[in-house]
Protein backbone atom coordinates (compact mmCIF):
# COMPACT_ATOMS: atom_id res chain seq x y z
CA UNK A 1 0.00 0.00 0.00
CA UNK A 2 3.01 2.38 0.57
CA UNK A 3 4.56 1.58 -2.35
CA UNK A 4 1.56 2.67 -4.72
CA UNK A 5 1.35 6.40 -2.62
CA UNK A 6 4.94 6.87 -3.05
CA UNK A 7 4.97 5.69 -6.76
CA UNK A 8 1.55 8.43 -7.18
CA UNK A 9 3.76 10.88 -5.03
CA UNK A 10 6.59 10.59 -7.68
CA UNK A 11 4.24 10.87 -10.43
CA UNK A 12 2.46 14.46 -9.21
CA UNK A 13 5.76 15.68 -8.17
CA UNK A 14 7.56 15.18 -11.14
CA UNK A 15 4.63 16.30 -13.52
CA UNK A 16 4.28 19.76 -10.94
CA UNK A 17 8.43 19.97 -11.92
CA UNK A 18 7.48 19.68 -15.98
CA UNK A 19 5.12 22.79 -15.04
CA UNK A 20 7.93 24.80 -13.45
CA UNK A 21 9.94 24.02 -15.91
CA UNK A 22 7.21 25.81 -18.14
CA UNK A 23 6.95 28.81 -15.97
CA UNK A 24 10.78 28.87 -16.44
CA UNK A 25 10.79 29.10 -20.14
CA UNK A 26 7.53 31.30 -20.25
CA UNK A 27 7.46 33.17 -17.36
CA UNK A 28 6.07 36.47 -17.76
CA UNK A 29 8.55 38.13 -15.12
CA UNK A 30 11.96 37.24 -13.91
CA UNK A 31 10.53 37.40 -10.32
CA UNK A 32 8.34 34.08 -11.78
CA UNK A 33 11.29 32.63 -13.37
CA UNK A 34 13.23 32.60 -10.00
CA UNK A 35 10.15 31.37 -8.06
CA UNK A 36 10.18 28.40 -10.22
CA UNK A 37 13.73 27.55 -10.16
CA UNK A 38 13.25 27.31 -6.51
CA UNK A 39 10.43 25.13 -6.73
CA UNK A 40 12.01 22.90 -9.42
CA UNK A 41 15.28 22.52 -6.42
CA UNK A 42 12.72 21.54 -3.65
CA UNK A 43 10.70 19.06 -6.14
CA UNK A 44 14.40 18.18 -7.16
CA UNK A 45 14.81 17.09 -2.96
CA UNK A 46 11.61 15.45 -3.07
CA UNK A 47 12.04 12.72 -5.36
CA UNK A 48 15.62 11.94 -4.46
CA UNK A 49 13.77 11.61 -0.46
CA UNK A 50 10.58 9.34 -1.88
CA UNK A 51 13.33 6.96 -4.45
CA UNK A 52 14.92 7.05 -1.18
CA UNK A 53 12.43 5.53 0.58
CA UNK A 54 11.17 2.91 -2.41
CA UNK A 55 14.72 1.45 -2.43
CA UNK A 56 14.80 1.56 1.47
CA UNK A 57 18.31 2.72 1.87
CA UNK A 58 20.16 5.87 3.48
CA UNK A 59 22.69 6.38 0.74
CA UNK A 60 20.73 9.34 -0.92
CA UNK A 61 20.72 12.20 2.53
CA UNK A 62 23.77 13.36 1.38
CA UNK A 63 22.61 13.70 -1.68
CA UNK A 64 19.49 15.22 -0.35
CA UNK A 65 21.59 17.96 1.75
CA UNK A 66 23.77 18.81 -1.15
CA UNK A 67 21.04 19.75 -2.94
CA UNK A 68 19.17 21.87 -0.60
CA UNK A 69 22.19 23.85 -0.41
CA UNK A 70 22.97 24.61 -3.37
CA UNK A 71 19.08 25.33 -4.03
CA UNK A 72 19.69 28.06 -1.07
CA UNK A 73 22.35 29.49 -2.80
CA UNK A 74 21.58 29.34 -6.28
CA UNK A 75 18.11 31.48 -5.33
CA UNK A 76 20.23 34.00 -3.14
CA UNK A 77 22.63 34.57 -5.79
CA UNK A 78 19.76 35.05 -8.36
CA UNK A 79 17.35 37.03 -5.62
CA UNK A 80 21.06 39.25 -5.27
CA UNK A 81 21.34 39.18 -9.17
CA UNK A 82 18.06 40.57 -9.61
CA UNK A 83 18.64 43.17 -7.25
CA UNK A 84 21.64 44.64 -7.67
CA UNK A 85 22.49 43.48 -11.36
CA UNK A 86 25.53 41.60 -9.99
CA UNK A 87 26.19 38.73 -7.36
CA UNK A 88 29.54 39.59 -6.26
CA UNK A 89 30.85 43.26 -5.98
CA UNK A 90 33.94 44.27 -6.19
CA UNK A 91 36.03 47.63 -4.97
CA UNK A 92 36.74 49.34 -7.84
CA UNK A 93 39.91 51.37 -7.55
CA UNK A 94 39.69 55.64 -8.37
Amino acid sequence: MLDIFLNISLILISASTIGFVYRVVKGPSTADRAMALDAIGINTIAITAIISIIFRTQAFFEVILLLGIIAFVGTVAFSKFLEKGEVIEYERDQ
